[in-house]
C-alpha cells in the first residue's frame, strides 16, 4: 500500500509542478505535512544534496523520499510517479505537436503559465532560505554566518568578474569546505 501511496503523491507533484525541480518544493513541504514521511528540516538537506548531485532536482527528491519510505522499492516507485506525468504529456503532445504548436489557446496557456510557475518557484526558494536560516523557525536560531557567506556566494557569482565565470561546482565545494570549518569552529 505505501508504494501504491508513494507513487500517487509523486504523481500529483509531477503533474502540477510546472517550472522544474524548485517547483516541486510546495508539493513537498505538503507531503511532510500530510504524510510525516520526512521532516521541513530533512527536505532542507533533500535541497542541498539533491543541488549538488547530477539529475533533475525533483527526480533526486523523489527517489530520496521513496527510500526513505519504502526502501529501495519506495525510490524506484516515487521516482516512476513523478516523472510518469512528463513522459505521458510529452507522449501525448509528440503526437499532436504541429495541430499544439500554433494553437492560441496552448499559447495562452503557457503565457499563464510562466507567472504561475515563476511564483512557485520563489515560493519554494523562500521556503528553503528559511529553513536554511532559521533551523526551528525563530530569529533565535539565526547563525549570523550564514548569511554572510550567503551574500558571498552571491557577490562572487554575479559580481566579482574574476569569480563570475568560475564553475559552480568550485562554488559548491568551496562551500561544503565552509560549512564544515564553520560546524567544527562551533
Amino acid at each position: 500500500m505505501i508504494y501504491l501511496r508513494l507513487f500517487w503523491e509523486f504523481f500529483k507533484t509531477g503533474l502540477f509542478a510546472v517550472g522544474g525541480g524548485m517547483a516541486t518544493l510546495p508539493f513537498l513541504y505538503d507531503i511532510s505535512d500530510r504524510t510525516g514521511w520526512f521532516t521541513h528540516a530533512q527536505l532542507a538537506d533533500m535541497v542541498a544534496v539533491s543541488e549538488s548531485t547530477p539529475g533533475p532536482i525533483g527526480v533526486n527528491m523523489a527517489t530520496y523520499v521513496g527510500f526513505l519510505t519504502g526502501g529501495v522499492g519506495g525510490a524506484a516507485v516515487a521516482t516512476l510517479g513523478v516523472i510518469a506525468p512528463s513522459i505521458i504529456v510529452i507522449l501525448i503532445i509528440s503526437a499532436f505537436l504541429q495541430k499544439f504548436r500554433d494553437n492560441r489557446y496552448v499559447n495562452g496557456a503557457f503565457y499563464g503559465l510562466r507567472p504561475a510557475s515563476t511564483a512557485m518557484i520563489l515560493a519554494a526558494g523562500l521556503l528553503v532560505v528559511r529553513a536554511a536560516f532559521l533551523p526551528d523557525g525563530t530569529l533565535a536560531s539565526l547563525d549570523w554566518r550564514l548569511p554572510v557567506l550567503a551574500a558571498a556566494l552571491l557577490a562572487l557569482t554575479n559580481f566579482v568578474k574574476e569569480t563570475k565565470k568560475l564553475h559552480p561546482i568550485v562554488f559548491i565545494l568551496g562551500s561544503a569546505v565552509v560549512g564544515v570549518a564553520l560546524r567544527l569552529a562551533g
